[in-house]
């Protein structure tokens, strides 16, 4: 548990690095160069993921909640509605402005639908952690840049490439999770 919770800390600490710290790391990307700087953070990311993943699957299943089976349907409509908005973030249509943090909120999403289905201790720390990271991250860069200028919207054609890319990610995530030996869908 300790490799799990020490993985979430420096996941944490290298993504709010910027926002904390933004003059430091402006003088690392000045030493550095800003291709190898965003190396560094992209290594230390990797690293902390590498942590999260020995640590919860080093953990012991302590139960805290037993799932009802009726999660499974709850969770699957949530990780679409999570994709979504994960891709939103990079889409060219309408729904580009309908969320100021698309992405952040995307894995909240996808953070809450996990915790919906897992009922364990790891399993809590892991998602709670990731979506307590994603909302401090919001409200920081709320505080930081103000009031949001919402984009223009743009084409609903850029809604359909999002919601076919959407769709085709959640059947590979679903095939993936398949292979790993985790159903992801109702029994």
């Amino acid at each position: 548990m300790a490799l799990l919770i020490l993985g979430l800390l420096i996941f944490t600490g290298a993504h709010l690095f910027k926002r904390a710290f933004p003059d430091k790391r402006v003088a690392l990307a000045e030493r550095l160069g800003d291709g190898p700087a965003r190396g560094v953070f992209g290594a230390i990311l990797t690293f902390a993921i590498v942590l999260m993943v020995i640590g919860y699957r080093q953990a012991d299943y302590v139960w805290v909640f037993v799932p009802p089976p009726w999660t499974v349907h709850v969770n699957n409509l949530l990780m679409l509605a999570a994709f979504m908005l994960i891709g939103m973030g990079h889409s060219k249509g309408r729904s580009r402005s309908w969320f100021r943090h698309p992405m952040l909120l995307g894995v909240t999403v996808w953070a809450f639908a996990h915790v919906l289905v897992t009922g364990h201790l790891a399993a809590l720390i892991l998602f709670l952690g990731l979506a307590g990271w994603a909302n401090m991250h919001m409200a920081i860069i709320n505080a930081q840049e103000g009031p949001w200028k919402r984009p223009e919207p743009g084409p609903i054609t850029g809604d359909l490439r999002l919601l076919a890319i959407g769709l085709t990610l959640f059947a590979v995530t679903a095939a993936i999770h398949t292979w790993l030996g985790v159903w992801p869908f109702p029994r």
